[in-house]
């Protein structure tokens, strides 16, 4: 069972939190993958930490997940796509560029957020800074079981 996990005072999650019924369910949760050991001699990877999971009680088939996503100094992610998630990011801590689909890639900085439409294709997702970490709290709303990243295959 996913717990409420507040992390460096995140006000706005514990008033999310609060304002869901703060009950989980058993649906699998976000997988965090610990960096391979040819990907990490490049650069860091981010970790996804999963604050709250449950079932949506008026959409049938639809889960609502919060976590926090982690981003050492000059981490980047695996292209990777969320499903048919509808997607919220907003930025806790440093700057992060993103880039979605064939879309300019943007950069985002402490405060400001973005979304990502179900089925979209994230090529890029790092943080800008060699020298301090970054950190995005995201929402997703998914189809309930769905895995809520999938890394694009290696070639």
């Amino acid at each position: 069972m996913i717990g409420i996990r507040i992390a460096g005072g995140l006000l706005a999650v514990a008033t999310l939190t609060a304002a869901t019924a703060c009950t989980t369910t058993s649906t699998p949760a976000a997988h965090a993958e610990a960096p391979s050991s040819a990907m990490a001699s490049e650069r860091p990877a981010e970790t996804l930490k999963p604050l709250l999971q449950q079932a949506l009680p008026n959409v049938k088939g639809k889960t609502f997940t919060s976590a926090v996503v982690d981003f050492p100094p000059n981490a980047r992610a695996t292209p990777h796509r969320h499903g048919q998630a509808f997607v919220h990011a907003y930025v806790l801590e440093g700057t992060v560029r993103s880039k979605l689909d064939d879309k300019p890639a943007n950069t985002y900085h402490q405060g400001e957020n973005w979304v990502e439409q179900p089925g979209a294709h994230h090529v890029l997702t790092e943080n800008t800074s060699r020298t301090k970490p970054a950190k995005l709290l995201v929402v997703f709303v998914s189809d309930t079981g769905d895995e809520l990243k999938v890394d694009d295959p290696r070639p």
